[in-house]
C-alpha cells in the first residue's frame, strides 16, 4: 500500500480506518484466505454480520493473521428474527461463540424492520451488551431519520454509525447531511455499485483516465472525500490492494460535482427500502 489508511474518532472514543472490508459472500477455506490476505494487506476493518454466515471464517481469519486483534476493527450485525430484547442479546453472544472473540468492535441491528417494529427494543439489548463489555461500539445499518430519532428519544443512546447504501448511483446526500448534523458516521456499503453497470461509465473513466487510476480507486475516494467509510469486498489480492490505494490522489471539485450528477431519485441496486423492507 502506498500511504497508511487515515483514521477516524467516533462520538463514542472509537477510532476507525476511513476505509474497510466487506465480507458478504466470504466463506470457509477460501473466504479465511480472502479475509486473511486483506488484513495482511492493509485492512483493519473488517465488516461481517449474523446473516452473511461467516463470523467463524472471519474469526479464523484474524487468529491466523500476524496483526494484533486489539489492532482490528471488527463489525457484525443483529439479523431482523432476533429483535426482541431476549433473542437479541442471545444473538449477540452466539455472534461472539461463532468468531470465537471476547467482543466485537463494533455491533449494528441489520435492519429496522419497522412492520416488526421490535427495533428500540433490539437497540436496547446493544446498550446492555456494551455496558457488559461485550461490544465497543453500537450503531446500526439502513436506519432511516425517523428511525434513529425514535432510538435517542425512548433510549437517550445515539447510534455511533450507520452503514447504507451508497454508491455514484444513490448518493444518499440527504441522509449524509443529516448524519453529520448529529455527530453519526455514515458507513458505504454495496459502495462500487454492480460492478458490471459502474465500469462502463464514461464520466468515471474520464475521471480514472485524468488521474491514472482506475474507476474503482476513483470511486472509493470519492466516498473519502464524501467523509464516508466505504467497505468494498475482493477475493483477489491485487484487487484488495488496488482499491485501498486511494490516499496519493484527490478528486477536484468540479470532479466531485460531476459524480454527483450520477445519482438517481431511487437507485437502490435491489430495491431495499428501510422505510418497507423487512430482513429475516
Amino acid at each position: 500500500m502506498n500511504q497508511p489508511i487515515p483514521e477516524l474518532t467516533l462520538h463514542d472514543g472509537l477510532t476507525l480506518p476511513v476505509i474497510g472490508f466487506g465480507t458478504y459472500g466470504l466463506k470457509g477455506s477460501e473466504g479465511v484466505r480472502a479475509i486473511q490476505s486483506a488484513i495482511e494487506i492493509g485492512y483493519r476493518l473488517i465488516d461481517s454480520a449474523y446473516n452473511y454466515e461467516n463470523e467463524g471464517t472471519v474469526g479464523e481469519a484474524v487468529r491466523r493473521s500476524s496483526i494484533l486483534r486489539e489492532d482490528l476493527r471488527i463489525t457484525s450485525k443483529l439479523p431482523g428474527r432476533y429483535h426482541t430484547y431476549d433473542t437479541a442479546v442471545k444473538a449477540i453472544q452466539e455472534s461472539l461463540y461463532r468468531a470465537q472473540l471476547d467482543y466485537y468492535d463494533l455491533y449494528l441491528i441489520h435492519w429496522p424492520n419497522p412492520q416488526k417494529n421490535q427495533y428500540v427494543e433490539a437497540w436496547q439489548a446493544l446498550i446492555d451488551a456494551q455496558k457488559w463489555g461485550l461490544i465497543r461500539s453500537i450503531g446500526v445499518s439502513n436506519f432511516l431519520p425517523d428511525h434513529i430519532e425514535r432510538l435517542k428519544k425512548e433510549t437517550g443512546v445515539k447510534p455511533s454509525i450507520n452503514q447504507i447504501e451508497l454508491h455514484p448511483f444513490f448518493n444518499q446526500e440527504q441522509q449524509r447531511v443529516w448524519h453529520q448534523e448529529e455527530g453519526i458516521q455514515t458507513e458505504s456499503w454495496s459502495p462500487l455499485a454492480r460492478v458490471r453497470d459502474i465500469m462502463d461509465n464514461p464520466l468515471l473513466q474520464k475521471i480514472a483516465d485524468h488521474h491514472h487510476k482506475t474507476i474503482s480507486q476513483v470511486i472509493l475516494r470519492w466516498h473519502y472525500q464524501l467523509g464516508t467509510i466505504p467497505i468494498p469486498k475482493s477475493a483477489s489480492p491485487s484487487r484488495q490492494l488496488e482499491n485501498i490505494s486511494i490516499f496519493d490522489f484527490a478528486l477536484e471539485e468540479d470532479e466531485m460535482k460531476q459524480i454527483a450528477t450520477l445519482t438517481q431519485a431511487d437507485g437502490r441496486l435491489n430495491g431495499q427500502d428501510p422505510a418497507f423492507y423487512e430482513e429475516n
